[in-house]
């Protein structure tokens, strides 16, 4: 019953598809973000419901009279250049066969992302994204963190099996990422009942965080909390939110959770910290000996043996940084490192000129949550291997359309588009000339 339901969703949906070609960018970010289809058990498991939303997505804009302009900045240039440097990396991969099975998983990632710059045109547009993403990632957290009250935090929260967020440590970093989305669209409602529910979905998401037992996880959270707190508009209110969550884990965590967050003090006995380190090493001797390294899906004993200081010791690499150095070589972990930096730049090019702005301070906001989901991902990153994960990627496009339509590039998209836009959101989420005060 389940798969006939999620399948009679989407193949219902594809219509409104063709119409409306930004409506695919929704539901495939839904299909990618949630992966909905995972949660049934029988023949929709396996369908290629991602793969069947792009093409509709990609047929129906290019028939669609819309204006394709991609906005060529410098993030979207030199994510091209990575993208370009992966499959040049894969003709001379370790693992040919693994290593080009990877790449059809992340060229075709990418593919969207950069259709999500083509075809989000609007402002409106981008909200309804942020909501798909925050919501898809915030039905984990508001249901593992009612899992991890229930249950005393005895069991580790995970995502649906097959999917980047399957593991606990995955899941963890995907909903500490999502923590700030969902506070940028708490900024925007207006409605109180929708800000009540955002808020418990923060609080519920940040204790699933924690409740997937996750070190790396931990990690993270504790650099985003902190940095979501100094970028809030109202310090006060985010303490409050922080404090109860806080509060949740400290009287449902068991003693074996924090006996096992204790281990990142002695990470010198534990053996997996020690088989990561491994790996690192690994990962660098391969990017200094190969300027392409070592290709996807590099980390199988023959490499170790050859380039790891403890050859015995294999291990997936659970690094962003080292997985990116040594699948891609040093030439691509420094392409990956600068779309980083240039994302922070533009994220703060967009707070500097719009926090002002009583009509651009929506952008403003959603820059600060994006540099907070950044920081997250930055350090969470240092202990699980997510280079590929797509969140990022989208995020920093999502700084490009923000820039763009609050005139940072300076082409922003006309009024009248705009307000025709706005006829897909109901009068009282619109975001209002005048924005909630201070202390919202």
């Amino acid at each position: 019953m389940r798969d006939l339901f999620i399948a009679g969703l989407i193949f219902g949906l594809l219509p409104f598809v063709f119409k409306r070609p930004w409506l695919g960018i929704l539901l495939w970010s839904w299909l990618g973000y949630m992966n909905p289809h995972r949660l049934a058990w029988g023949f929709a498991y396996d369908l290629p419901f991602s793969m069947i939303v792009g093409l509709v997505t990609i047929v129906a804009f290019m028939a669609s009279k819309e204006k394709k302009e991609m906005p060529w900045t410098r993030e979207t240039i030199v994510l091209l250049i990575f993208i370009g440097w992966m499959l040049f990396t894969t003709f001379f991969a370790f693992y040919s066969d693994s290593a080009w099975l990877q790449w059809n998983k992340v060229w075709k990632i990418q593919l969207m992302v950069f259709l999500t710059a083509l075809i989000i045109t609007d402002r409106h547009k981008l909200h309804w994204l942020i909501w798909v993403i925050a919501l898809s990632f915030g039905f984990y957290g508001v249901k593992g963190g009612i899992f991890t009250i229930l249950n005393g935090g005895a069991y580790r929260v995970q995502g649906p099996s097959g999917t980047f967020i399957g593991g606990n440590n995955e899941l963890a970093l995907a909903l500490v990422m999502a923590i700030p989305l969902i506070r940028y669209l708490h900024l925007q409602e207006t409605r109180k009942w929708i800000r009540i529910g955002l808020a418990s979905a923060m609080v519920l998401t940040g204790v699933a965080a924690i409740g997937s037992q996750s070190r790396g996880g931990l990690v993270a959270m504790l650099a985003m909390g902190l940095f979501l707190w100094l970028k809030s508009r109202n310090k006060l209110v985010t303490g409050i939110y922080m404090a109860v969550a806080v509060g949740i884990m400290a009287s449902v965590m068991p003693q074996a959770w924090y006996d096992r967050m204790n281990t990142i003090e002695t990470y010198e006995q534990d053996q997996s910290a020690q088989g990561r380190i491994n790996a690192w090493h690994t990962a660098f001797n391969v990017a200094k000996d190969r300027i392409t390294g070592g290709g996807f899906e590099m980390w199988r004993p023959p490499v170790f043996r050859q380039y790891a200081p403890d050859p015995f010791n294999v291990r997936d690499v659970h690094s962003i940084y080292f997985e990116i150095m040594g699948e891609q070589g040093f030439i691509g972990f420094g392409l990956f490192m600068l779309l980083g930096l240039m994302a922070w730049i533009r994220a703060q090019q967009i707070i500097t000129r719009c926090k002002n702005d009583p009509e651009k301070k929506w952008a403003s906001d959603l820059a600060a949550m994006i540099q907070v989901s950044l920081v997250g991902y930055a350090a969470g990153g240092a202990f699980l291997g997510m280079g590929y994960f797509d969140l990022p990627y989208h995020l920093m496009i999502v700084l490009v359309l923000a820039a763009k339509f609050s005139g940072v590039l300076g082409n922003a998209v006309p009024a009248a588009n705009q307000a025709a836009s706005g006829r897909f959101l109901h009068p009282s989420s619109r975001f209002h000339q005048a924005r909630i005060g201070p202390g919202s």
